[in-house]
């Protein structure tokens, strides 16, 4: 049995009364969603609260579930939303404080590598939410342009007009740090 269908039942017997039921939809797609909301938020800790404000708000407004589309397009959508308001809510961004692993030996390239991961991670968490989100469920998440235009309940065209513009001025941004071409 395929995953929507999987999917379809479990919000079945959610809506007849079964909540452990959207337990089996937390399990399948927390860690996924988890993944974009810190890529839209920038914190551990500000992501854990969101996914969970998110699982809360789709379990509350179940009923409200399109059944003929996906689900986890109708999750993605309600937890870039919730990322998108907390970030409304919320002061400037602070930089991640983890860093990333990096395969490199030699310390000067892993320096490097580090210095461009971190500009790129501010570049992105200056870009305007909306513009954020595209670049993040596309470039990180890799969704499709369709994908990300359901979950957006936006035009497909509006998609990427919103990417090009986002991949624009993240071009700008390293550019001015210096990555890239000049």
């Amino acid at each position: 049995m395929e995953e929507e269908e999987l999917d379809r039942i479990a919000v079945d017997r959610c809506l007849q009364g079964d909540v452990d039921a959207f337990g089996v939809l937390i399990e399948r797609y927390q860690r996924p969603v988890f993944n974009t909301v810190l890529h839209m938020v920038g914190d551990a800790e500000d992501a854990r609260e969101v996914c969970q404000q998110a699982f809360m708000k789709a379990f509350e407004h179940l009923a409200s579930y399109d059944r003929e589309r996906k689900f986890f397009s109708w999750i993605y959508r309600v937890a870039v939303n919730e990322s998108i308001n907390h970030l409304k809510a919320r002061k400037p961004h602070e930089t991640l404080d983890e860093r990333l692993q990096h395969p490199r030996a030699n310390p000067a390239e892993r320096f490097e590598e580090l210095e461009e991961w971190t500009h790129l991670h501010e570049a992105i968490m200056n870009l305007e939410p909306n513009y954020r989100a595209v670049v993040i469920l596309r470039h990180f998440v890799h969704f499709s342009y369709n994908e990300i235009a359901e979950i957006l309940n936006l035009p497909e065209k509006t998609v990427k007009s919103r990417l090009f513009t986002a991949r624009q001025q993240l071009r700008e941004a390293l550019e001015a740090k210096g990555h890239g071409h000049q």
